[in-house]
């Protein structure tokens, strides 16, 4: 078990929302608040009957976050990066125009289980439609950067992965890339970007016998400084993991599964 995966496994379930923080003996953060504030998610799944700003601004936001391992999903089903784009694009538009959120099943109420059976439904309803159309002409309901959509593909290392695994797994990485941008931000704010540098490689696990003495020399602290600043390293992650994982489940009991299921994706 990496370090990272034991931080997110050992972490104590999220009951506040996924802004809330943690300070505790000189770690990055702020006080948590001390009931569930509703995430982006719940709030879409809550008015997807009606018109409400707040859930269309929410649901914009987990779109543009979470796009690529949709267009991933296209592309491993064979289409080209140009039908891959427009596919990704209209399948969003159609999302914000809620069609497709009002067939949302809250009794799943997962983001990530929606999203891809939803885009599995549009590809089988709309493709032969929309092939005989002529690509162009249509609003764009997302500012999305699609430009570089098929420059991230291409460095994907498969060879016989299936869509559905692409899928979960670019999930996955775009959920523990958006925790690691927050906890090198909070890190930035505190006026500790050094040592979050020398330090990150912990999160991973892939160090070196004298990787803390490295840093510590680095960073001119003790070993069992650099050890503890690790282990609050690691804490943190795995907070913001959770948190960002809050962020796309209709209710917070369902933030352990999804632990779960994001390192299980990652190990496959």
């Amino acid at each position: 078990m990496l370090p990272i995966e034991s931080a997110c496994m050992s972490s104590s379930p999220i009951t506040s929302s996924a802004n809330a923080t943690e300070r505790s003996g000189g770690s990055t953060g702020t006080s948590r608040p001390a009931q569930f504030a509703p995430t982006h998610w719940s709030v879409v799944l809550a008015a997807a009957d009606g018109d409400s700003p707040k859930a269309a601004a929410a649901l914009a936001q987990l779109c543009r976050d979470y796009w690529y391992p949709l267009y991933a999903f296209v592309r491993r089903k064979g289409f080209s990066p140009p039908e891959a784009q427009d596919l990704t694009q209209d399948f969003f538009a159609r999302l914000l125009e809620k069609d497709l959120i009002k067939a949302a099943d809250p009794a799943r109420g997962k983001f990530r289980s929606f999203l891809s059976a939803s885009m599995q439904n549009f590809l089988n309803n709309e493709w032969a439609r929309r092939r005989t159309e002529k690509r162009g002409g249509k609003a764009a309901f997302l500012s999305l950067d699609d430009s570089t959509a098929e420059d991230r593909y291409q460095l994907e290392a498969v060879s016989n992965v299936t869509p559905e695994k692409m899928f979960e797994r670019r999930w996955a990485l775009t959920l523990l890339d958006k925790a690691l941008v927050r906890l090198k931000a909070e890190y930035a704010a505190e006026g500790k970007q050094a040592q979050f540098e020398a330090l990150q490689i912990h999160l991973s696990g892939e160090k070196t016998p004298t990787a803390y003495a490295d840093a510590a020399a680095r960073l001119k602290m003790t070993e069992g400084a650099v050890r503890v600043a690790v282990y609050r390293l690691r804490r943190r992650m795995g907070e913001l993991v959770r948190a960002e994982i809050l962020q796309t489940v209709a209710e917070p009991k369902a933030v352990e599964e999804e632990v779960r299921q994001l390192f299980k994706a990652l190990g496959e």
